[in-house]
């Protein structure tokens, strides 16, 4: 059993020995229509690499981290999960929406956006639901495995990795109650500002899935019509409603509730399913993350979640006026500690996706004034403040063959059957970009996997 150190060092002379540049160890990725859309070419020149026991744990961890959040409705709220969705910072519509469109259980399709330090795997943020960007890394999987230097090395090393799309295929069906042979008819849905450029990624994506047997179609939520005792997209009778919409699409303007309405209705109604219902957007909410780091609710824990979230999420707190305990027990007024320890802090918003609205403390361009002024206007509302993290380089071959050290975000994926693949995303070092994340420029790729004893290839 190796590391993901152990693996990396390893991969990187084998680079340095080979000479091998990165547009070589890309592969055919270029050639991907669908990742190009996506990635705009920005390819990282190999994959992470994550070793058995590694996997094992993280998997764990992250099986207990949403054990813990999807249980908090019942734990703190008396199982009223309208009251825990205005906890984390949603308003009347948005609970709304929740409300109607609520599943029999909580989604199992995740993506836990992690870095890597000293000690280990630590949680910047955990995405829920279907609108999860990064499922077609198993694509670039595929690309990179092609390459004989990679192809070697994953076959002395017993490297394998998971492909996200196929279980997110396997979720959309299973888990909005169809059996495998029943072959439903399912419509990938944006929100329609969106659509307009996400249109033509669509359209690659549902030719890639018919060729893995789904029935797909795409188009946004304007494009259906909810009639007859059913939903339709045009003259096709649609059973499963993908969404790529997001709860926050419901306050773009007035009537943004007014166009979902009907098919929220529908789906309350037993007309339609919704992978994933909008529930999921309150367990993936920051807000969420503030609860269980609060040391008021560590009792609510089971001693299996509170190893698990000791391990791996840093000490986050909801923007409120008052007193707040930090990690060593020191209790302190959050507005006067906050602002003494700019440098160490990270203000979120609770709900908002793509790191919109997130202010490092540290950045060069975030003054003690614009800091003072963010978080007092925060103050009381559906923010939070979260422990800095300082990730470990990780080195990845340029196009002259040398090292350099990127800043990478992992994506861990999971799903009903487990572990479902990692989504690298990294900038350079030099780049001293913020936040990490394509839409900013930020390039992307894949992970590899140890095989344990008794696993096959």
């Amino acid at each position: 059993m190796t590391d993901r150190a152990e693996l990396t060092a390893s991969f990187l002379d084998s680079v340095r020995e080979r000479g091998a540049v990165a547009s070589e160890l890309i592969g055919d990725q270029p050639q991907n229509d669908m990742l190009v859309a996506f990635y705009k070419s920005r390819f990282l020149s190999r994959p992470l690499f994550l070793g058995h026991q590694e996997k094992v744990r993280l998997q764990g961890d992250l099986e207990n981290l949403h054990t813990a959040l999807t249980s908090l409705p019942e734990r703190l709220f008396g199982g009223d999960l309208g009251a825990f969705a205005r906890a984390v910072g949603m308003d009347d519509v948005q609970v709304s929406a929740i409300l109607r469109s609520r599943g029999a259980a909580v989604t199992k399709q995740i993506r836990a956006d992690m870095y890597v330090d000293e000690s280990g795997f630590k949680l910047l943020e955990y995405n829920m639901g279907s609108a999860l960007g990064g499922v077609d890394v198993g694509e670039m999987s595929r690309a990179l495995l092609e390459h004989p230097l990679m192809g070697e090395f994953a076959d002395k090393h017993r490297l394998t990795y998971a492909d996200p799309t196929t279980e997110k295929l396997h979720d959309i069906v299973a888990e909005s109650g169809f059996a495998p042979d029943d072959d439903p008819v399912v419509v990938i849905v944006d929100w329609p500002s969106s659509y307009v450029d996400l249109a033509p990624y669509v359209a690659l994506v549902v030719d890639h899935w018919r060729t893995r047997g789904m029935n797909a179609h795409g188009c946004h939520v304007g494009e259906l019509e909810v009639r007859d005792g059913a939903v339709w997209l045009g003259e096709l009778k649609v059973d499963i409603i993908q969404r790529l919409f997001l709860i926050e699409d419901l306050l773009e303007s007035p009537q943004a509730a007014a166009l979902l309405d009907p098919v929220l209705d529908a789906a309350a109604a037993g007309q339609v399913k919704i992978f994933t219902p909008m529930d999921s957007e309150a367990f993936a909410s920051k807000g969420a993350l503030a609860m269980l780091s609060d040391e008021r609710n560590r009792h609510l824990l089971t001693e299996q979640e509170r190893v698990s979230l000791d391990r791996i999420l840093p000490w986050t707190r909801m923007l409120r006026a008052g007193k707040v305990t930090l990690e060593n027990g020191e209790q302190v007024e959050m507005l006067d500690y906050v602002l003494a320890h700019q440098e160490d802090l990270v203000l979120k918003p609770t709900l908002l996706h793509g790191g919109q609205g997130v202010l490092l403390g540290w950045e060069e361009q975030v003054s003690a004034q614009m800091w003072r002024e963010q978080v007092t206007a925060g103050l009381d509302g559906p923010y939070l403040i979260q422990r800095r993290v300082d990730p470990l380089p990780e080195y990845f071959p340029d196009e002259r063959g040398e090292l350099v050290p990127w800043l990478v975000v992992w994506g861990i994926f999971g799903a009903q059957r487990g572990f479902a693949g990692i989504y690298a995303r990294a900038t350079t070092l030099e780049s001293r970009a913020g936040v990490v994340n394509t839409a900013s420029g930020a390039h992307a790729g894949t992970g590899l996997h140890e095989l344990g004893p008794d696993e096959e290839v």
